[in-house]
């Protein structure tokens, strides 16, 4: 029995979590009973906890974690600047005019929001609040329309320069140097954010292309869930050429995100040094759209502190989770659980993507990231796993798992704000097709590799 409190330890922290207790100290603070209560019992050796003060010196002068900040800050910038709202107020006079076009516009507006923030409830939230009062008046089907909002909102989790990427490379490179230290590689190889960022373009631009497919076939062969708006509505009165409009809603977002991608991807800056770039120009955007008070600047500042504290001391306590589960054997339990597993490396990768989609019902990607992740990822990446794909699948796999019904996080975010005629199973429904689409790119991915791995060999060849 004794070889099984790892796995006590880890229902102990479920538990904590379902009953409503901070994540962090749910964390921490079961770890440090179960060190207690495992030391006195000569079951835990304390000497694990020596290890934590260099755990935490590591994690505050982490340079990849100053990303953090720095995109949490863009993204409440634009959010505060109503960007969103002139992105959409554009791509509907783009694209309104046709069946389903304010449909195509929130999955773009959405994919350039992701984009901007990086963050799943920020973008579900924003989308949900100005685009979906739109649809609904506009005669669009309210499946349809809570549906492709919720779907859109998830792109956070793997349109670049998403956080839940910038968290998982830190946490993939540390698991991969470990699982080459375990084979015998002790010149390990690196893995970045910017891989996974490169790794994640081409499979979140399928799933955009795949979404707005879906909704173009819904408006052909059923006109009455996504009607035509005309431009005369579209306009809103406004005096000014659609040309005009267009550039003042469009070019500003592009020429941030171009910056701040095209900084990564041409290798001229860094991940970190790019979300420094993205806050800056977030900044000028809202200044020049006579948005940059005091206020709104002590919000944003206020909001980036809220956020960036609670990432920090969810990482904390993880640390102290991780090494408590590592002194009562976990390691070699889960170890010993996966090579006996039948199938081999399939069978544990199967194994592993179910008992994230499962945790992603009752916990956030921050805390997947930084509990499930290290201790699953060396294992597999050892079974010869490469860590970008493995990354990328982790990401879409937790996206699926916060649109699905009943528990997905995107619906609760969208209940929050959705009209209280709508109802809870018009947004179930809804969400249905995108969460089949999904999983038709996992199995892409799955079949195909490439797709996520080809594009970072060609940005980093040497």
């Amino acid at each position: 029995m004794i070889e099984f409190i790892p796995l006590w330890l880890f229902a102990a922290v479920c538990i904590c979590l379902l009953f409503g207790y901070p994540v962090a100290f749910s964390l921490g603070g079961t770890a440090l009973i179960f060190a207690a209560v495992g030391s006195l019992a000569g079951t835990f050796d304390s000497v694990f906890l020596e290890a934590l003060p260099n755990r935490l010196f590591g994690i505050v002068g982490n340079g990849t974690l100053i990303a953090v900040p720095l995109f949490v800050l863009m993204g409440v910038l634009l959010e505060k600047s109503k960007l969103a709202e002139k992105l959409l107020e554009s791509m509907a006079m783009l694209f309104g005019t046709m069946r389903g076009g304010l449909g195509i516009s929130v999955i773009l507006v959405g994919m350039l929001l992701a984009a901007s923030t990086g963050i799943v409830g920020a973008t579900v939230v924003t989308m949900g609040m100005i685009s979906l009062p739109t649809m609904l008046r506009r005669g669009y089907d309210p499946a349809l329309a809570t549906g492709t909002i919720c779907a859109t909102g998830t792109l956070g989790q793997i349109i670049p320069p998403s956080i839940a990427l910038v968290l998982l490379g830190d946490v993939m490179s540390n698991a991969y140097q470990k699982a080459q230290l375990e084979m015998g590689v002790f010149s390990p190889k690196t893995i970045s954010v910017g891989d996974l960022f490169v790794g994640a373009l081409v499979p979140g631009l399928i799933l955009v292309c795949m979404y707005i497919f879906y909704v173009v076939m819904v408006a052909w062969l059923q006109p009455h869930k996504a009607p035509a708006v005309p431009r005369e509505e579209l306009r809103n009165g406004s005096t000014e050429s659609l040309a005009v409009q267009l550039i003042k809603g469009l070019v500003p977002p592009l020429i941030l995100i171009f910056a701040v991608l095209g900084s990564i991807l041409s290798g001229i800056a860094t991940p970190t040094e790019a979300a420094g770039v993205g806050a800056l120009g977030a900044a000028i955007l809202a200044w020049a759209s006579g948005k940059l008070d005091f206020q709104t600047l002590k919000d944003t500042v206020y909001s980036t502190t809220k956020v960036t504290c609670m990432v920090f001391m969810i990482l904390i306590g993880a640390s102290l989770f991780s090494l408590v589960f590592r002194g009562f054997g976990g390691e070699e339990l889960i170890h010993d659980f996966f090579s006996q597993l039948p199938g081999g490396v399939v069978g544990a990768m199967i194994v592993v993507m179910l008992l994230m989609f499962l945790l992603g019902f009752i916990l956030d990607f921050i805390e997947i990231t930084f509990v499930v992740v290290p201790i699953v990822a060396p294992v597999l990446l050892a079974m010869g796993l490469d860590p970008v794909w493995l990354g990328i699948m982790m990401a879409i796999n937790l996206q699926t798992s916060f649109l699905t019904p009943p528990f997905g996080f995107a619906l609760f975010y969208l209940r929050g704000v959705a009209p209280p005629e709508i109802k809870t199973q018009s947004i179930y429904k809804g969400v249905l097709p995108f969460i089949l689409i999904q999983l038709f790119v996992l199995l892409l991915l799955s079949i195909w590799p490439e797709l996520a791995t080809w594009l970072p060999e060609k940005v980093y060849a040497d």
